[in-house]
């Protein structure tokens, strides 16, 4: 649950910041897609790889990368958690 409220914070600051800087919404939405799509397969990535032992953290850092660029973040960041 608690990582369903790090995305949505995550989620509102990104529109005030696009409310404040008056972006396109078109472009927010692009950044909504690629969070909500990244923040799936994290949770994917988390449920199925827990059966492996193979789980992402979810901190602040991650759900900032996923946010930012969506499933291939999550990619960055299993490769940075399997060379570690």
């Amino acid at each position: 649950m608690t990582m369903l409220v790090m995305f949505g914070i995550g989620l509102l600051i990104l529109w005030i910041l696009f409310k404040v800087f008056r972006w396109p919404l078109k472009v927010l939405g692009k950044l909504i897609l690629n969070a909500v799509m990244g923040a799936i397969t994290l949770i994917l990535i988390n449920i199925v790889g827990g059966f492996f032992g193979f789980t992402l953290p979810i901190t602040a850092f991650t759900s900032l990368i996923v946010g930012l660029l969506g499933v291939p973040g999550v990619a960055i960041i299993a490769a940075w958690v399997f060379l570690l």
